[in-house]
């Protein structure tokens, strides 16, 4: 069950988290540009995250705050985007227990700070490599020599950087790619593939639990 918290600064977005208080290390997600911190695909992420014995936190933009009470209104500017990011993880603590990223542009803006935030780790659950429809207008410049050890969970068939795209880019040796079969941006599958939506997510959850068990963070 998720356990909302209080702001702990000023101006600070509220923050959701799951899963065991004391735990080695904590999982932070940021949503993605279309859809709340408490949206299906981050609750299910979340939750099984929990379920495997990992803290998970979760927060909101401002903008995706303000659509809770009022209209609805585009992501905000990237240098407000980085500074909720900073404001989250200074408020929780050790940056080096801690592991970032989350949906498409949440992760995105993660993978922007994390080598200077001094994060343990960053997981990225879809990046959005190219804006949508536009394939030469790539983000990756930053990927290329990122010193955090970073996982990307990437469906097969995501419009946004599928496995043929992502093959062209030059990426840092700590980036991890894992491959979701069949997955779009948001993991789901075709119904002819056989496989299922539920199948995919749980894929997703399995091996970004594995994965940030298996970092080595400071007691």
């Amino acid at each position: 069950m998720s356990v909302p918290l209080r702001p702990t600064l000023q101006g600070i977005p509220a923050l959701l988290t799951d899963g065991p208080e004391h735990s080695p290390v904590t999982v932070v997600l940021a949503h993605g540009a279309g859809a709340p911190m408490d949206s299906p695909f981050m609750q299910f992420m979340a939750t099984g995250l929990a379920e495997r014995g990992i803290r998970t936190v979760r927060f909101e933009f401002p903008y995706m705050a303000a659509r809770r009470s009022g209209p609805r209104k585009p992501p905000d500017r990237a240098a407000i985007l980085v500074q909720s990011w900073e404001q989250v993880i200074h408020a929780l603590g050790d940056p080096s227990r801690l592991v970032i990223g989350g949906k498409s542009m949440g992760g995105r803006i993660a993978s922007m700070i994390a080598d200077d935030a001094g994060v343990a780790g960053l997981l990225v659950l879809g990046y959005p490599f190219h804006a949508p429809g536009k394939p030469q207008q790539t983000r990756t410049r930053h990927l290329q020599d990122l010193r955090v050890k970073t996982l990307i969970l990437q469906g097969t068939r995501d419009a946004l950087g599928s496995r043929e795209d992502v093959a062209t880019y030059s990426l840092s040796r700590n980036v991890q790619l894992l491959w979701i079969e069949e997955g779009d941006h948001s993991f789901k599958p075709r119904a002819r593939s056989g496989r299922s939506e539920k199948e995919n997510l749980e894929a997703a959850v399995h091996a970004s639990a594995d994965w940030v068990l298996g970092l080595r963070v400071a007691e």
